[in-house]
């Protein structure tokens, strides 16, 4: 269904660690806007599929599904470490978790709740923290603690683009 899958989408992370302010409000303000985008959608069209791609509902346990990684890169980043965690990109949690069988309520409160978590954490972080960085393993380019919730948000509205698309094609 995408027209430009995430796997081939390449990044500049070039952002002045004063970036980090704005940046923030787009980590911090997905759970509104997914739940704005979802919250009143029928269950048959949160978990029908389309024939190559997730259904609304799998796009938003996909979000929960990697809510760790950033945290996890964080503190992989102060700790000192080189080369950041890599992402299971086959996606294996997420085709596994049954995120169809939950209820969309339950999804969109925990996933408000890890972003909060999330959002937490970069409010806690030292001005020269966010210029920290290490190594992104699949994009081969060094990733500071500020490109981290730049890369987050650009996931995020990766996957709202996904729902919307979802969305038009079926209401």
């Amino acid at each position: 269904m995408p027209k430009w899958p995430w796997t081939q989408r390449s990044f500049r992370f070039d952002f002045p660690p004063s970036k980090w302010p704005d940046l923030l409000e787009r980590v911090r303000g997905t759970p509104a806007r997914l739940e704005e985008r979802v919250g009143a959608l029928s269950r048959e069209v949160l978990i029908r599929r389309p024939e190559n791609g997730w259904s609304i509902q799998e796009n938003v346990g996909h979000l929960i599904d990697l809510g760790y990684l950033p945290l996890r890169r964080i503190e992989q980043i102060l700790a000192g470490e080189s080369t950041l965690i890599a992402a299971d990109m086959s996606n294996r949690k997420t085709q596994e978790a049954g995120h169809n069988d939950r209820d969309i309520r339950d999804l969109l409160a925990e996933f408000r709740a890890d972003r909060a978590k999330l959002v937490t954490r970069f409010e806690s972080l030292q001005e020269a923290d966010w210029e920290r960085a290490a190594m992104h393993p699949r994009l081969q380019q060094p990733m500071c603690i500020v490109d981290i919730a730049y890369f987050d948000a650009e996931h995020d509205d990766y996957h709202l683009g996904r729902i919307g698309e979802l969305i038009r094609r079926w209401t």
